[in-house]
């Protein structure tokens, strides 16, 4: 593994790995600022797909898939994340077209676009779990943009023009903080020489993040949905969690484990669908965001059964909070959970994202060792300590059933 910095001050990742047939490149491009539309760096990012000055967006996709080379751009809460993937003899021309996407981009379908985007949003809100995860995100985050879902995008995505989406990508290119990760079988100083050559152009400076933190909930905030045709019932219940920086953090990976991320063996697994019958699915996860993070759990249940899933719900945070795991609770935990952690370097791509996203946090390349050994000293202590800490906090809770389960269930 090493470090490099370009000349343009950006700074590079380096893991070579032999005997891997294709090469990974990860550029992460950090966002620090409120948008003034929502959706405006959501669009940006669909658009460098969509046609260079160079190459239009048929162009484009046709020579991608003639060369096998996966260019996939996302846009996340934090971040706009690049990544290439291509066999070891074509990261010139891969990088080359990456290159061409990221200085290049002229957004002339952008209104295009824009109905495509309003198309899928609309329609994956046909979805009652998306439409109640949007609805969560809403309650959870009010008044911040984490919170800006699909409703919000639809709802403004029509006022952007092309000029904020310029004044967008010239922040993206020239303003935002980014760094490069790559992993695969070809020779250091190569793969310096290639990104010199084709990210010289890119630039990036040193500006504050004045996006506001998320401020924690004081009160229980519920929000119902009403939908008479829903087969399910639909629940989200979160809390908020600090940001990965914390020193709680290995013990909030340890207690996703523990309550819903490990399928059949996780304590709300068992204890409500298996034994009671509550649940069709059942899952927590968390998300640390720079700005504030949530844990949630979703449940999937018959809708006459909100209440009793609800009840079941409490009590189990109310055992994480008040008892000690077992020791061999505990010990599963940690081995189910640093066992797939391995599988996070497990391809080039998997590796040059993990890399990647520490890089871009200040953490480290080296953090993810420190994390699985940090995970592995935790006690029966430590697990009681952070679930007290954060499920006995007010929470958010957004439920999509019929009126009627609403009502029998005394929400509404």
């Amino acid at each position: 593994m090493e470090k490099y910095t370009l000349n343009n001050n950006i700074e590079v990742i380096i893991k070579e790995n032999i005997n891997t047939p294709r090469t990974a490149i990860v550029i992460y491009v950090k966002l620090n600022k409120q948008e003034q539309k929502a959706g405006i760096n959501f669009l940006m990012s669909e658009l460098l797909l969509q046609g260079t000055s160079s190459r239009n967006a048929e162009e484009l996709a046709n020579e991608l898939d003639e060369n096998a080379i996966d260019i996939i751009i996302e846009k996340k809460s934090d971040y706009i994340r690049l990544k290439l993937l291509c066999l070891n003899e074509d990261v010139e021309h891969g990088l080359e077209i990456l290159s061409d996407i990221i200085l290049n981009s002229t957004f002339n379908n952008y209104k295009k676009e824009i109905i495509k985007i309003k198309g899928e949003f609309e329609a994956d809100l046909d979805s009652p779990k998306a439409q109640t995860q949007d609805e969560y995100y809403r309650t959870i985050f009010k008044n911040h943009q984490y919170g800006i879902g699909r409703k919000e995008i639809i709802e403004n995505i029509d006022s952007i023009t092309k000029e904020d989406l310029i004044n967008a990508y010239n922040d993206f290119k020239y303003i935002l903080k980014k760094n490069i990760s790559f992993a695969g079988n070809i020779p250091a100083e190569q793969i310096k020489k290639l990104f010199e050559k084709y990210f010289e152009e890119l630039k990036q400076k040193e500006t504050e993040d004045t996006r506001i933190i998320v401020a924690a909930l004081k009160e229980n905030r519920i929000s119902l949905i009403q939908k008479e045709d829903a087969n399910q019932a639909q629940i989200f219940q979160g809390w908020n969690i600090p940001n990965i920086y914390s020193k709680d953090y290995p013990a909030i990976i340890l207690l996703n484990t523990l309550l819903g991320a490990s399928g059949l063996s996780s304590r709300l697994y068992l204890e409500l669908r298996e034994k009671k019958g509550l649940a069709y699915n059942i899952r927590s996860t968390f998300e640390a965001n720079l700005l504030g993070g949530h844990f949630f759990i979703y449940i999937a249940t018959e809708p006459k059964n909100i209440q009793t899933a609800l009840n079941g719900l409490k009590i189990e945070i109310k055992k994480i909070t008040e008892e000690y795991i077992s020791d061999e609770e505990l010990e599963n935990a940690k081995s189910s959970t640093i066992g797939k952690r391995q599988f996070y370097k497990e391809t080039n791509l998997l590796e040059a994202n993990l890399n990647g996203i520490y890089e871009y946090l200040n953490l480290g390349y080296k953090f993810e060792d420190e994390l699985i050994n940090k995970i592995a000293a935790l006690t029966k202590e430590d697990i009681l300590k952070t679930a007290s800490k954060y499920f006995t906090k007010p929470s958010a809770l957004c439920i999509l059933a019929p009126q009627k389960a609403l009502s029998d269930a005394k929400l509404l």
